[in-house]
């Protein structure tokens, strides 16, 4: 028995060394109100009410030197942080890929001065403090992709097109361009014909400008320094439009920035019963050891 409850026991020990959770500012959040943290968390499967913004860390046991930041979908209303978070970092780990969940900031008028810029100044912080700490997590600061989920798929995208529009304090001068992006059905654009309305109401309020539209919508953001991408979605997703992402890489094909996509031709929105996870996962691998992101 003591043979059999020894590995068990080691195995416990490694992953809560492996799992670590760690506050994304260390002096105060910036662009925040003074009130109470209201944040509610439903059983860890999905978060409302974010306020105070954290990485959590997964390491994986022979770190290959790649890191991903991956920013859960919910419409900027909610973070799916279980299902587009923590697993898919699992998921990560077993190509050897350090991977940290960001859990941003949901954007509100009554915790955020200007609630516009709060997740992508989250996702741009989180960016820098991986870089400034590579060494401690054993990764190379060119190899520090950016993952993103339907809204948070909007968020990573907007981290890779608006890379030179510093939205924290960076008097350090850190790179805050990811290395690339992984899309999974992402909202990427505001514009009435292909956004998502409910996600373009939460990040910039009832009545947008249309020059904020034009700003949020990446795929009229994207230039020949937008970091190389690769996109999943289904032709059939009924929430967020398979053209949001057709946009994108004809915007990244346009100015030769190198990406794939990968359209299946079911599987809603969320891939919750089709595509399986060890499915597009694999696409995902394969596109990233194309790339030599693998590679130590």
């Amino acid at each position: 028995m003591r043979a059999i409850l020894l590995p068990v026991f080691f195995l416990i020990i490694h992953l809560a060394a492996a799992q670590r959770v760690i506050p994304l500012y260390l002096n105060g959040v910036p662009n925040a109100r003074a009130v109470p943290d209201q944040e509610v968390n439903n059983a860890g499967q999905v978060v409302l009410n974010v306020s105070t913004p954290t990485l959590t860390v997964y390491t994986p046991p022979t770190p290959n030197g790649t890191a991903v930041i991956i920013c859960p979908g919910g419409g900027y209303g909610a973070l799916v942080i279980k299902r587009e978070g923590y697993e898919v970092a699992e998921a990560f780990n077993k190509m050897g890929i350090t991977a940290f969940v960001l859990k941003y900031r949901l954007p509100n008028d009554k915790t955020m001065v200007d609630k516009s810029i709060g997740p992508l100044q989250d996702a741009q912080q989180a960016i820098k403090l991986v870089r400034q700490r590579a060494a401690e997590w054993h990764v190379d600061v060119a190899k520090i992709g950016i993952v993103g989920f339907s809204a948070g798929g909007h968020l990573a995208a907007t981290a890779g097109t608006h890379s030179e529009r510093a939205m924290i304090d960076n008097s350090e001068n850190v790179n805050l361009r990811p290395d690339f992006m992984i899309l999974v059905y992402p909202v990427i654009s505001f514009t009435d014909s292909l956004g998502h309305s409910g996600s373009r109401k939460n990040l910039l309020g009832e009545s947008p400008s249309a020059d904020q539209i034009k700003l949020y919508s990446n795929e009229l953001q994207v230039t020949k320094q937008t970091p190389p991408a690769f996109l999943l979605h289904a032709g059939d997703d009924r929430i967020v439009s398979v053209e949001n992402s057709l946009a994108f890489y004809e915007a990244l094909h346009r100015h030769e920035v190198p990406a794939g996509m990968h359209i299946y031709p079911a599987g809603d929105h969320g891939f919750l019963n089709t595509p399986t996870r060890d499915e597009w996962m694999n696409l995902c691998k394969s596109w990233l050891q194309a790339n030599g992101w693998l590679n130590k």
